[in-house]
Formats: C-alpha cells, structure tokens, sequence
C-alpha cells in the first residue's frame, strides 16, 4: 500500500498562511506521530513566536529518523509516548537561551534544533518525552531511578544522547528524558540529574536487564501505513 505523504508548504516558512501552518502540522512523520506533535513551545506562546522551521524539508527528515528510530518503538514496548519539547526553531532557542534555562542554539544545532545541521554538518534531532509507563514503575519501586529506563534504552536502541531530568522525585518532573537521534553518533552520552553520568567505560554493549528489573521485552513497531487487505 503506497504512503500518502502531506506535501510541505512552499515559500517562506515565516509568512506562511494559516492553512499552510495546519498543513506543516498534519505531515505524518511515523505510524504515531506528526510534525504538529513536535511544534507546541510555551517559549512561542508566551512570548508571541512562530516555532516553524527555517528549513522545513531537513527538519521533517529529521523528525521522520527520530520517530522510527526511537519513538515508535517506545510507544510500542511502554504505551503512550508523551511530547513536551522537541523541534525547536532558531527565534524560539535563542529567546529560551535568553529567558529560560535553554541551552545556547549553537549548542542546540542537530538537538532540539533539527533545521540546522551540526558542526561536523551532520543531522540529528532531540526530543524530550515522558513515559506514563515508567511513571507508575518507579513509583512502585522506589529502590530504582533514571538508571532504569537509561540502561533498557541502552540495551535495546540506536540513540545518541539521553538525559534525564528527575532524581528521586517524578511526581514533580514526571519522569522526564530528552532522547536524541544523530546519524552518525550512536551511543555517545548517558547524563542523569545534577550532572550525574553513567560512565563512558560502562557503556560496552551487552545486556544489563539487572538494571531494570520488570522492564517489558522490546517491541517492534507496526508498518507505517498497514495494508488491511494483508
């Protein structure tokens, strides 16, 4: 079955119309997620901005490697997979940097900013999420932390970066990670609360499952566009 892809507006992202924006929004990047998934920014609607891509082509294809790499098959094996930041355009990283505890956008090119390509101008894309599931797990098992869902992502994804925001106490950040894809630096940083690192030399694969007792098997997301007619 062929995929129906949304086409992207043309011309100058800024000036785009109303129907074009809704458009922007409804383009499918995998079987879960569309681009309007990625663009809520309290930064935008506090401060009165447009969080649109200056390129918006590279910053579909980066949210398309990012949704198939890593959040589709989170939404498969935990459940509902919850966005609180992810694309974010230069005007809305720079006033965040200015404002709020936003890292610097040069910083941020190939993370949050997904329409800019690194220094070594390469793509990559960060999304910061939440896992109900892992909500509820911790608060099960108050002997466990971040450490948890760190090392399962650890054993069984592609990723970058991960980076947690939360120590012992989830019920005020929920548990909250940002997730990164980049298409050349796999399995670079693991980065808890305050600083606090899984090791580089702890990184070697292999399977750590002690680590995340309970934790359920990896799950393979579906096919993007299933036939029904098989």
């Amino acid at each position: 079955m062929m995929k129906r892809e949304q086409p992207i507006p043309g011309g100058d992202p800024k000036s785009w119309t109303m129907h074009e924006l809704e458009n922007f929004g409804r383009i499918r990047l995998s079987r879960h997620f569309f681009m309007r998934d990625m663009l809520y920014s309290e930064i935008a609607t506090v401060y009165g901005l447009r969080n649109v891509p200056n390129d918006p082509t590279l910053a579909v294809e980066v949210g398309k490697k990012l949704c198939s790499t890593l959040l589709e098959p989170l939404h498969a094996t935990f459940g509902h997979v919850s966005i609180r930041s992810a694309f974010r355009s230069v005007t809305i990283n720079d006033c965040g940097s200015k404002h709020r505890n936003v890292a610097a956008t040069a910083y941020n090119h190939a993370r949050h900013v997904w329409d800019r390509l690194d220094d070594e101008e390469k793509m990559g894309g960060t999304a910061s999420i939440v896992i109900p599931w892992f909500i509820d797990y911790l608060e099960k098992r108050p002997e466990l932390s971040w450490k948890a869902m760190a090392w399962w992502i650890h054993d069984h994804l592609c990723y970058s970066e991960i980076k947690f925001f939360h120590h012992r106490r989830p019920e005020f950040e929920y548990a909250a990670f940002n997730i990164r894809w980049h298409e050349t630096k796999i399995r670079k940083k693991i980065e808890g609360p305050s600083g606090d690192r899984i090791r580089q030399q702890e990184h070697a694969p292999g399977n750590h499952a002690s680590e995340y007792p309970g934790f359920p098997k990896l799950e393979r997301p579906g096919d993007f566009y299933p036939d029904p007619h098989g």
